[in-house]
């Protein structure tokens, strides 16, 4: 399986902050958003990703993940020349994807929760050995925001709407989505929603008329943060920073898990902590490497 990251995008909820910068680079805490995203992946132990960026920002993505290889990675980048729906990301993709299966995420979604991994980790098998479509419902206050998935009384999935006027429910469908290989396929038939956009809910529409899409519910014990709002993305930081200080642990620390994962060594680790050894990022890896 493949992963790949939406980070493109006009970061227009955000104005003014991301008028100068991409939002995916502000700070969720002490580090930037995209890192959070990006770290999911690696639990899942993906190597592969794809970065979606906008024109302007590709060459500050490439001085912030390079080609990967220092993580033992292989990061790749592909333009999207304008923000036209989160399906034209598997269009643009497809050449990346070829084959595999794929993990799509978000980048400016923060997730945590108890068994988060195992629970993407058994989506992601579930694609691997029947295909289809499998994404995540988490209960919102204001459902006209998102995607909306409807359930029958048996907990079977009805239907699917984006930013619906009267929704259905109040499970938002989350940034985080496993698809087989006939995404790309399914997207190229994609017509332009009202908003002039490639909706993903179209693309899932599509999986569930084919009997082929399943919805888990992350429910209680689950933070999920669309941080594209100045709300939201305070309230991640904030999240994060609770976290990190009660346990002592990092969220989202890219280089600790390529180097838990066996994909750097210890002295590649410190190599990296080198540079940021006035920051408690940087202690917090030194550190990690003198532990294990």
């Amino acid at each position: 399986m493949k992963a790949i990251i939406l980070a493109g995008g006009s970061g227009t909820r955000l104005y003014p902050v991301t008028i100068p910068t991409n939002k995916h680079f502000l700070p969720i805490y002490n580090k930037p958003m995209i890192y959070y995203p990006l770290s999911l992946v690696m639990l899942l132990g993906i190597r592969d990703v794809l970065f979606i960026v906008n024109p302007e920002d590709i060459n500050d993505f490439k001085k912030l993940f390079k080609d990967g290889s220092h993580l033992g990675m292989n990061i790749q980048y592909q333009i999207q020349e304008k923000p036209n729906g989160l399906a034209e990301g598997l269009i643009l993709a497809e050449d990346f994807i070829r084959n595999d299966n794929i993990c799509y995420m978000l980048g400016d979604n923060v997730f945590f929760g108890h068994d988060l991994v195992k629970i993407m980790a058994d989506a992601k098998n579930e694609i691997e050995e029947n295909g289809g479509a499998y994404v995540f419902g988490y209960y919102v206050k204001d459902p006209e925001r998102f995607g909306i998935v409807e359930f029958d009384e048996h907990g079977n999935v009805k239907s699917i709407e984006e930013k619906p006027e009267k929704p259905k429910s109040n499970y938002a469908v989350v940034g985080m989505y496993f698809y087989d290989n006939k995404a790309v396929e399914i997207a190229k038939k994609v017509k332009p929603s009202d908003r002039g956009e490639l909706e993903i809910t179209s693309v899932n529409e599509e999986y569930l008329k084919k009997g082929k899409l399943k919805v888990k519910l992350l429910g209680r014990g689950f933070a999920w943060f669309d941080a594209g709002t100045h709300d939201s993305f305070l309230e991640a930081g904030e999240f994060v920073a609770t976290i990190e200080k009660k346990t002592g642990l990092m969220i989202g620390c890219i280089e600790e898990i390529a180097y838990n994962n066996g994909w750097i060594t210890k002295e590649q680790l410190l190599n990296l902590a080198k540079p940021l050894k006035k920051t408690d990022y940087g202690r917090y890896l030194t550190e990690l490497a003198k532990e294990l």
